[in-house]
Parts: C-alpha cells; structure tokens; sequence
C-alpha cells in the first residue's frame, strides 16, 4: 500500500483537509474541468464554426472511450444516463410470452427498471441469490433473452466474472448487458465482452452528470436496431419520408439528440488524463488501498459486504450498519467523504487515495461507530 498517490491530488477540487473516499457516488472533479466548460461556452457561442468544434469533441470522447475499453471507435455512441440505454435496448427486443430476464437480486435499478416495467408482454424477471458467484447458472433457462449485470456491484463492491456470464448467455443465445459504471476508470476493461454495455461518466471515468456511454458490439449483433428514434439516429443529410430514413452505422444511433456537449467536453478532459495512466497500475493502486481497509475491518471485527479477494471485488469496501447515514454525516463533519445508501457505508479508493486515506477513514468510522 503506497503513501504516495497515484494521480496528483492538485489536479483535483479537494479542499484542504478532507479525505475524499467516496469515488463510487462522485469522484473529486478535475480542475481542468473549468478549461473544458469555458471552451464548451466559448463554442456555443461561435454559430456553425462552434457546432463543428462540438462535433469534433463527440468523436474526442469517443476514441478515448474506445481506447479504453479496447473496442473500435464507431462501437461508442452517447445516452443521457445508464437506464436510457438499457431501455433503449428493452425496447428493441422482439418479446415473447414467457421469456425471461436473470440479475443478480442486489442488482442497480437502472440495469432491472427498463426490464421490470415493460408489459407488453411482461418480462419475467430471474434473480440470483446469495454470494456464490456460479448463483446465475440456476436461473439462466432457454427462455432467457438478456443477463443484465453491473461489472461490480453498487451495493456490495462485489466484481463478476463476466467471461463465465458471457459463456452461460452463449449457452441459450442471449444477450449480455453489462453496466460497467463501478469499474470504467480504475479496471482494465474489455467491453467485447458483452452484446451491450453502458457507463454513467461521474465516478471513476473523472466526467459529470449528463452523460452515459453506450457501447454496441457490431460483431455480435449486427442487425441490431433500436425501436426508436430521434433526428440524430439517422445518417446525417437526410430530408424527406417517402423512404425509410437510414439509421447511422454506427453507436451513435443511440443518440436520438444532441449529444450533451457540455459533459461530452468534460468527459474527453477526463479520458485524456486517464490516458496517462496504465488501467493495470490504478487497479494495482486502488485494490492496495481496499485490500488495507478490509484488513483494518477485520482487525477491528467490524462487518462488511465486499469479498476478501481481489478478483472479487473492485475499488470499494461496504460496511453494513443501521446507522449508516449517521455514520456518514458525522465522518463529513471529521474531513472524511464517504457514502451512504441501501443500509451501508461504502468507501471507495481512487488514484487520488493513499495509505494516509484509508487510516484516516478508518479512524473517522470508529469514532462513529457506537
């Protein structure tokens, strides 16, 4: 476990004394922010010229998405947020009577809500219980159309094997949905993986709210189209209806809209800082400091809810407690940043973190534990 950070705190809005371990509800924000907003302002201000310089910074982001995540650029397209693109592909799926939709029961809603409501006709939904981590091969059946999964878990910081998803979808022809929003900025990240994957941009990615990534894996599912669309699903220069407009090509076919620029300039911000560091090396940073703080837990005899081992779990550590939102509050009002939610303090480690971090967390949470 290092004392030295791995990315330089000064690059980030940190006030002077706070312990900021709450990556998995909002990371710190980069102060270069500041510069991508102005330029955002600065080119909505610049008529067609400034259009232009947006749409450039579009496609920015998304060959740094797609270096990221090791697919090809014309994979990524831009939602509003996780839940619209799942819906977006619940929409498009040709529903039968009787089939079906396995998660894991801690599942985000985001990943189940597009699924849950559908009706017509309603889509059974299977949840897998427990801790052991073959739980979703009692579900799976030959009516399942979609496994659906965060890569790590929102609730318990608990990391799923996606390849052993991946072969189990492969068994009865159905498509892996994966949101990577706990993982996209600290894990090596393979999104060929699955058929479809999204990620929120304000945790680890170092983005804001406002805008998803949406990752379409051509390879596996050429034919696939949405059942919807907006003016910027289609082929640019189109005008008229007496033919069937033609969807873009590519991801961006999930962009029924305008792109939302001004997190679109941030996001790219983001990723071209990431770029300056190896995924393996921030796993290996932040997993030091998470394999620490389940170390003191123990030590200390205090529960939690995110396994030991490290290629089960991600960059948090979930406590358990009644009192969570308590603990919570009275850690902030000490300099320490954590979050709340679903019964459970989460701790969550970034480049930003060092050794310091988790002892200081680890003091704030024992002050407030009785």
């Amino acid at each position: 476990m290092s004392d030295t950070p791995l990315f330089d705190p000064r690059d980030f809005a940190i006030a002077p004394g706070i312990t900021h371990v709450c990556a998995g509800g909002e990371t710190a924000a980069l102060r270069r922010h500041d510069v991508a907003m102005s330029r955002y302002l600065h080119d909505k201000s610049s008529g067609m010229a400034g259009r232009v310089a947006q749409e450039a910074e579009v496609d920015r982001a998304r060959a740094g998405m797609a270096r990221l995540w090791g697919v090809d650029t014309g994979s990524i397209g831009f939602v509003s947020n996780v839940a619209e693109g799942i819906s977006i592909v619940a929409e498009s799926l040709d529903w039968r009577d009787g089939d079906n939709i396995v998660i894991d029961a801690n599942e985000y809603p985001s990943v189940a809500g597009p699924f849950l409501l559908h009706r017509h006709p309603a889509v059974t939904m299977l949840q897998a219980r427990g801790t052991e981590p073959d739980r979703f091969d009692a579900c799976v059946n030959e009516r399942t159309r979609v496994i659906g999964v965060s890569y790590v878990s929102y609730l318990t910081g608990e990391r799923h094997d996606l390849h052993a998803l991946r072969a189990l979808a492969d068994k009865v022809g159905a498509l892996l949905v994966v949101d990577f929003t706990q993982a996209a900025g600290y894990l090596p990240i393979d999104a060929a993986v699955a058929d479809f994957a999204f990620s929120a941009c304000y945790k680890w990615l170092l983005g804001i709210t406002g805008v998803a990534v949406a990752y379409w894996n051509r390879d596996r599912q050429p034919a696939w189209s949405p059942a919807s669309a907006g003016w910027h699903s289609f082929t640019p220069g189109l005008r008229g209806y007496d033919n069937p407009p033609t969807l873009r090509a590519d991801a961006l076919r999930f962009t029924r809209g305008n792109p939302a620029h001004a997190p679109v300039y941030v996001l790219a911000g983001a990723l071209d800082y990431l770029a300056a560091y190896d995924m393996r090396a921030v796993l290996a940073h932040v997993q030091a400091l998470t394999t620490a703080m389940l170390e003191r837990l123990r030590a200390l005899q205090l529960p939690t809810l995110t396994p030991a081992d490290t290629a089960r779990h991600g960059a948090s550590v979930c406590v358990p407690s009644s009192r969570a939102q308590a603990i919570v509050d009275g850690m902030a009002r000490n300099g320490v940043l954590t979050w709340n939610g679903q019964g459970r303090v989460r701790f969550s480690f970034h480049g930003y973190n060092s050794a310091r971090d988790v002892d200081r967390a680890i003091d704030a949470l024992r002050a407030e534990w009785n």
